[in-house]
C-alpha cells in the first residue's frame, strides 16, 4: 500500500445495529469510492472492549462505554482506500450525533452523544492497533488488480488528470 492507500477499522456500534442501519451506513463508505476488505458481526466481550477503548480507562465515562458497546452485537470493518483515515473520519462527523453537521452519518442519523451509531479510527496508530484487535491473520481480503476498487482507483486517477 502506498503512503496515501490506507486500511481503517470501522465498528457499527450497537445502536446502529439495533435500528437496522448497516447498509445505509456501509453504503455511504462505498459510494465515496472505499473498499471493504473485512466485516464481521460480533458479540463484544468486556475484554476487546477494555482493550479497545483502554485510552479511555482513567476517565469518568469508561464503565458506560463498556456498558454500551458490550450491549448488543455491532458490525466490524475494515476499509481500504487513498486517505481512508481522513475520508472516514468526515463521512462519520464530530463525537456527538447533537451536534455533528447534516450530511455526515452521526449527523444524519444519530440521536445522541455517546451512543453515536458508529466508532472510526483517528490516525494510522489507532487503526494499526484496532485492526490487529479485530481481525485475525488472513481475515481481511486483499484488493486486486480488476476488482472494484482497482477500476475506482483508475476512474478517480483519470479525472484528476484532466483538471
Amino acid at each position: 500500500m502506498s503512503a496515501l492507500h490506507e486500511r481503517t477499522l470501522v465498528i457499527i456500534k450497537p445502536d446502529g445495529v439495533a435500528r437496522g442501519l448497516i447498509g445505509d451506513i456501509l453504503t455511504r463508505f462505498e459510494k465515496k469510492g472505499l473498499s471493504l476488505v473485512g466485516l464481521k458481526l460480533v458479540t463484544v466481550d468486556k475484554g476487546t472492549a477494555e482493550k479497545h477503548y483502554a485510552e479511555h480507562s482513567a476517565k469518568p465515562f469508561f464503565g458506560s462505554l463498556l456498558s454500551f458497546i458490550t450491549s448488543g452485537p455491532v458490525v466490524v470493518m475494515c476499509l481500504e482506500g487513498n486517505g481512508a483515515i481522513g475520508v472516514i473520519r468526515g463521512l462519520v462527523g464530530p463525537t456527538s450525533g447533537l451536534k455533528a453537521p447534516g450530511g455526515t452519518i452521526r449527523g444524519d442519523l444519530a440521536l445522541s452523544g455517546q451512543n453515536n451509531l458508529i466508532h472510526a479510527s483517528d490516525s494510522t496508530e489507532s487503526s494499526a492497533r484496532e485492526l490487529e484487535l479485530w481481525f485475525k491473520s488472513g481475515e481481511l481480503v486483499p484488493v486486486t488488480k480488476g476488482s472494484g476498487s482497482a477500476l475506482r482507483e483508475q476512474v478517480y486517477s483519470a479525472e484528476e488528470r484532466s483538471k
